[in-house]
Parts: C-alpha cells; sequence; structure tokens
C-alpha cells in the first residue's frame, strides 16, 4: 500500500491534519505505524476508513458513525450492523411519527369549533372530561405520561384546561382511538406546542418531511461505503 501523510488525507476532505489525528486517536481509523522520529504513516486503508467514516457522519451521525468505526477495527462486524439496524429503527419511528401528526392535525383542521366555544373558556377536568366523552382519572393519566400539562388555581390548587390544553387533548383523544401509545402521543403533541399552532406546525411537517427524506438518501449511499470497507477489511 502506498505510504500516506495526514496532509494527503486531509487534503482530499477539505478538513485540518490535526481532524485527521483525531479520528485515529478516537478509533475510526486504524491504528497508524510511526516513522522511528514519531510522524505518523498513513496507507490506502486509512484512506478508505476516512470515506467510509465522513460519509456516515451525515447520514447516521458522529456518535452512532464512530461506534460502527471503532466496531469494524475490533472486528466486530454485528456491534456495527447493530448500529446501522438502530438507526433505520430510529428513522421508521421518525416516520410513523410523522405520519400521525399529519393525520391528526388534518382531523382537527377538519373540526368545525362549536358555536358556543369560549377561547378564553378555562375549564375544570370534569368540564372537560365531560366534552370530550371520558373520564377525569383518564385526563389524570395522559398528564401523568407528560401529554397534558394544565395549570394549577392558586387558590385551590384544581386543575385548569385552556384553550391549548383542550386542543391538546383533542389530539391525544383522535390518536388514541387509533392506537397509538401514550409516550408516543406525547411526542406527538410536543411537536405540536413547539411550533406554537396547526399552521406552523404544518409547515414545520414540511420541513421534517425533506429532512427525513434526506437521511433515508444519506442512508442508502452510506451503506454502499460501509459494505466497501468492510470488504477491504475482511471482517466476517
Amino acid at each position: 500500500m502506498r505510504k500516506l501523510r495526514p496532509s494527503d488525507l486531509a487534503q482530499e476532505h477539505g478538513i485540518s491534519t490535526q481532524a485527521v489525528r483525531n479520528y485515529e486517536r478516537d478509533g475510526c481509523l486504524p491504528p497508524a505505524d510511526r516513522t522511528p522520529s514519531g510522524y505518523r504513516v498513513y496507507t490506502d486503508l486509512h484512506a478508505a476508513a476516512l470515506r467510509a467514516y465522513l460519509t456516515l457522519v451525515p447520514a447516521f451521525g458522529h456518535v452512532a458513525a464512530s461506534r460502527m468505526m471503532r466496531a469494524l477495527h475490533d472486528d466486530d462486524l454485528d456491534t456495527a450492523l447493530t448500529e446501522v439496524d438502530r438507526a433505520h429503527v430510529r428513522l421508521l419511528e421518525d416516520r410513523e411519527t410523522l405520519t400521525s401528526v399529519r393525520r391528526a392535525v388534518d382531523h382537527l383542521g377538519l373540526e368545525s369549533p362549536s358555536p358556543t366555544a369560549d377561547p378564553a373558556a378555562v375549564y375544570t377536568i370534569g368540564e372537560l372530561a365531560s366534552h370530550l366523552g371520558l373520564s377525569p382519572a383518564t385526563l389524570r393519566a395522559w398528564e401523568a405520561a407528560g401529554i397534558l400539562s394544565p395549570m394549577r388555581d392558586s387558590g385551590t390548587g384544581y386543575r385548569q384546561y385552556d384553550s391549548t390544553d383542550r386542543r391538546d387533548a383533542r389530539l391525544a383523544t383522535i390518536l388514541r382511538r387509533g392506537g397509538y401509545r401514550l409516550d408516543h402521543i406525547a411526542r406527538v403533541v410536543a411537536q405540536v406546542r413547539a411550533a406554537g399552532s396547526l399552521e406552523a406546525l404544518d409547515a414545520a411537517l414540511g420541513v421534517w418531511q425533506a429532512e427525513l427524506t434526506e437521511r433515508s438518501v444519506g442512508m442508502l449511499g452510506a451503506g454502499g461505503v460501509l459494505r466497501r470497507y468492510v470488504a477491504v477489511l475482511g471482517c466476517n
């Protein structure tokens, strides 16, 4: 194999030589031999490792990519592939969450507001439960799961549900009917709260969809690069 300097590897990717040394230190590159004077000597194997790692990072993230490379350099292919599998599971969960948010938002958008509903009104737990056809115990369970976060009356300590709480409760009701778990619903409601409104959330969902597509395409490309590097290493 060719003997390469840190600068040779760095120039190919427009990074610093210190970054190359750091990647080796962290196990993302195989250990390099040293000259009698202590200088690192890299080879085509290190160049292939750096290409693989820098391709994995955008698709899987720094942490997962580093774990994959360290496992490969320890001749532990199964651990590296487990990281790949976990990343795909997380991506699928994100897609399912996005789908459920879209469906729930579309459903809420089609709902006709009650002509007697007062946006400024504050409901008690009994009033909200009756409005939604639920039990107060269900609303308390949703609060414990992080789905609802009502204020408390300063004098009595009773729960108070404003228009945002009622929206979240309606959203949870829709998703619960669809069979979603409480932890999943909590993540969906958190997305709505972060956006601030259904309109803002709709725009945010478009950005999120594009990000998921980019990650999926990135994983496809990274998978091919990873497969070639596994072949170079001869991992079993």
